[in-house]
């Protein structure tokens, strides 16, 4: 069977002759905007069940009801890498929430840091872009996304057994190699535009679980520096080998 081109994700079970429920808003895009009906097929997934083609078994303005027929895609589960980063301007943070979904992380965790400018985030606004860049790129794993929290906070209940690979704009130079580090659950840790500031970098400097790494020979922007770390660590580490 043809892969289904629209998809949605959806939080109930997928299987073999599942019906599935349609919110209002899912009904209002595929029937209304997308002009889909009784008949048309559908990629669904909930981040646990894989991809399933589904057929519109029932259309209404307000609702509607799905039969899955057949699984498209096995589940893919990203490896076990979070994303900590501190939120810059509205639409290069939802830049870096994209990628960090496209680019295989399982988790996201905005920072509040000395020279972070925003002071507040829209949780359920990043959630539905991770949904989206998932939705557009064929995944079928959504990772949370977290409220923002302050990175002292953070590091004060952080589980050592997680290291952190700190990208530090200090470490002008040579991109680092992560061949010679250890396997296993793994963040990254991306400061604001201003970087972090003396007090942060000292603390930091003084967490046994903390790795610094320099990016390369050229100062990044934050939201280039997250796919640029992302990228490193999925290579020498993640599932990309």
């Amino acid at each position: 069977m043809e892969r289904a081109k629209i998809r949605l994700h959806v939080d109930h079970p997928l299987g073999q002759g599942q019906a599935v429920p349609l919110t209002q808003d899912q009904a209002h895009y595929l029937f209304s905007v997308m002009r889909e009906g009784p008949g048309s097929k559908v990629a669904l997934f909930n981040g646990r069940d894989g991809e399933w083609t589904a057929e519109v078994a029932e259309a209404a303005k307000k609702g509607g009801r799905l039969v899955c027929l057949e699984q498209a895609a096995a589940q893919l589960n990203p490896p076990d890498l979070w994303l900590i980063f501190a939120p810059i301007r509205k639409e290069r943070t939802d830049f870096i929430v994209e990628k960090a979904t496209e680019l295989g992380c399982a988790r996201v965790l905005p920072v509040q840091t000395d020279f972070t400018n925003a002071q507040r985030i829209r949780q359920d606004r990043l959630q539905a872009h991770a949904l989206e860049a998932a939705e557009q790129c064929l995944g079928t794993y959504v990772p949370p996304v977290d409220d923002l929290v302050a990175l002292n906070a953070l590091m004060k209940g952080w589980d050592p057994a997680r290291r952190i690979l700190w990208a530090d704009e200090s470490l002008v130079g040579p991109a680092e190699t992560l061949s010679g580090l250890a396997p296993g659950p793994w963040a990254i840790l991306i400061g604001p535009e201003g970087g972090f500031s003396e007090a942060e970098r000292a603390r930091l400097r003084g967490l046994d679980f903390v790795t610094p790494v320099s990016l390369g020979p050229r100062i990044l922007r934050a939201d280039t520096a997250a796919c640029a770390a992302i990228t490193l660590w999925q290579a020498a580490l993640g599932d990309w080998r």
